[in-house]
C-alpha cells in the first residue's frame, strides 16, 4: 500500500522523513505529489527502504491552463494528478486518459456526481478519497466532509470507478498506518476494505505507468521484443 504526501517546499518534511515514517507505518511505498517540489528521485530511491513514485500534482485555476500542465508533465512523471475543487476542474480531470488522478475533488465548490463518476470509470482516471478533514477538523466542516465522502463512496462503488486514498499530508506527523485508516473507514461507513483497495491503488496506477513508460511497451498488451541474431 502506498500514501500520496506534500513534501517539502510543498509540506514541511522532506521525502527522506516521509519515506522513513511510511516504511515505520507500513506502507511499501511513497508518492511524491509535486507542486514546487524537485526532489533528486534517482538518490532516494537508493537512500530509502520505500518506493519512491515522481508525481506532479497540478494546481491550474482553469482547465485550459491546467490542460497545458498536464501536457508537460505527462511524459516525464510517472503519476499525473490534477487538483480539482471545482466542477470545471473536476469535469476536465476525469475525462483526460492522460491524467491519473483527480484529488481534492470537493474544494470549496466542487461536487461529484454520477457524470462524472462515469467518465472517470471509463477514461480510468482514479477519484481521490481524501481523509485529511476527517482527522485534521472538527466540527460542522468535518461532519459536512464526511458526508460528501460517503456520498463518493456510493457512487464509486455504483459506477466501478477507480480511487484513490490518501490523508494528504503535508507533514510526516500526519501519516496514519492503513490500519487505523481502515478503521477509520470501517466507522465512518465507507469499509475497510474501500480504503485498503484506494491505498493499494496508487502502486497499482504507478507499477502501469512504469510499463507504459518503458521501451519494451507499444500498447496495452503488446510489447516490443528484442531479436536474436543470427550466429
Amino acid at each position: 500500500m502506498y500514501e500520496a504526501v506534500y513534501a517539502h517546499p510543498d509540506g514541511d518534511a522532506t521525502v527522506s522523513r516521509f519515506a522513513a515514517t511510511a516504511e515505520r507505518h507500513g506502507y511499501d511505498g511513497l508518492v511524491v505529489r509535486a507542486v514546487d517540489a524537485r526532489p533528486d528521485y534517482e538518490a532516494l530511491r537508493e537512500e530509502v527502504n520505500v518506493d519512491i513514485v515522481d508525481a506532479a500534482e497540478v494546481v491550474a485555476p482553469h482547465p485550459r491552463n491546467a490542460s497545458g500542465a498536464v501536457g508537460n508533465f505527462r511524459p516525464d512523471r510517472t503519476l499525473v494528478v490534477v487538483r480539482g475543487g471545482t466542477n470545471e476542474l473536476n469535469r476536465f480531470a476525469v475525462e483526460q486518459a492522460r491524467v491519473d488522478v483527480l484529488a481534492r475533488p470537493f474544494g470549496d465548490d466542487g461536487d461529484v456526481n454520477h457524470v462524472l463518476a462515469k467518465a472517470a470509470r471509463d477514461n480510468g482516471v482514479a477519484i481521490e478519497v481524501n481523509f485529511g478533514p476527517v482527522l485534521r477538523r472538527t466540527g460542522g466542516t468535518r461532519v459536512q466532509h464526511l458526508r460528501k465522502l460517503r456520498k463518493l463512496s456510493q457512487l464509486i462503488d455504483h459506477y466501478d470507478a477507480p480511487h484513490v486514498v490518501s490523508v494528504g499530508a503535508e507533514s510526516h506527523l500526519q501519516v496514519r498506518a492503513p490500519r487505523e485508516l481502515a478503521a477509520v473507514g470501517e466507522e465512518v461507513g465507507l469499509g475497510a476494505e474501500f480504503v485498503r483497495e484506494g491505498l493499494a491503488a496508487w502502486g497499482d496506477i504507478a507499477a502501469r505507468n512504469r510499463e507504459r513508460m518503458s521501451e519494451s511497451f507499444i500498447a496495452p498488451g503488446v510489447k516490443r521484443d528484442g531479436y536474436e541474431e543470427d550466429d
